[in-house]
């Protein structure tokens, strides 16, 4: 297809939700994750009193990150607002780097059984979302952090110009 210069029309860049496969392949990525998670002896405990459909939560949570529908913030998370309801999940859990290292290497290990694209621009963008929020929650996990105000949700994408993820000037993650 041209446009009326005559050059091709530039085809839309796909979100990151677009990418992954929709919010099928991170449901399907967070029900491997929670399904291995009880035996691993160093997070196995934090997850131990997660409700059973924990893993529709967060692969809402995950969609709308990575681009996709407010499912998580207008569902689930509605009355507090979706960023601070998730960050409000980890006050006071006392989370550890390597509880937190060891989240990560989970995920990804699940990403590559459930067929997770592994294409290095889209893994590059996904593990930079992870290192991200998964440190996020062990910063927010400490004693005598704060309810969190309310935020907007991150919005994660491929790393193009514009720098990272902001919180807002206020010190609200």
């Amino acid at each position: 297809m041209s446009n009326p210069s005559g050059a091709p029309a530039a085809t839309p860049i796909p979100t990151l939700y677009e990418w992954v496969g929709g919010l099928d392949t991170l449901t399907r990525l967070t029900k491997h994750f929670y399904s291995i998670v009880p035996n691993d002896p160093l997070i196995g405990p934090v997850f131990a009193a997660m409700p059973p459909n924990h893993f529709e939560h967060v692969a809402m949570f995950l969609a709308e990150v990575l681009g996709g529908p407010p499912r998580y913030s207008s569902e689930i998370a509605s009355e507090r607002g979706g960023h601070a309801h998730m960050i409000s999940h980890h006050l006071g859990r006392k989370l550890t780097e390597q509880q937190r290292s060891r989240w990560v290497q989970l995920l990804l290990a699940s990403a590559d059984v459930v067929g997770v694209p592994d294409d290095p621009e889209f893994r590059s963008a996904f593990v930079a979302y992870l290192e991200w929020g998964s440190r996020l929650a062990v910063i927010n996990s400490a004693p005598g952090v704060p309810e969190p105000a309310p935020a907007p949700m991150p919005k994660w994408g491929w790393g193009v110009p514009g720098g990272p993820y902001r919180p807002p000037a206020d010190g609200s993650p």
